[in-house]
């Protein structure tokens, strides 16, 4: 094997590790993302049911259809 393509290989190789590296980064800033925005929900969820709980005929569920349909 040449010593040109030789370093074209580790260039290659080297690049692809970088761009793991760059991709395992951004996966996991994501999942921190993903990890904070699941604990506003939850947090808005649980606010949400505490109103609800205190305005008087909120009882029915929310996606139930009326009556007339």
């Amino acid at each position: 094997m040449s010593e040109e393509r030789l370093v074209e290989i580790e260039t290659k190789v080297a690049f692809q590790e970088q761009s793991i590296r760059d991709l395992s980064d951004v996966i996991c800033e994501q999942r921190e993302e993903l990890e904070r925005l699941d604990t506003i929900c939850d947090g808005l969820v649980k606010r949400v049911r505490e109103l609800s709980a205190l305005i008087p005929g909120t009882d029915a569920p929310a996606d139930e259809k009326p009556p007339h349909y």
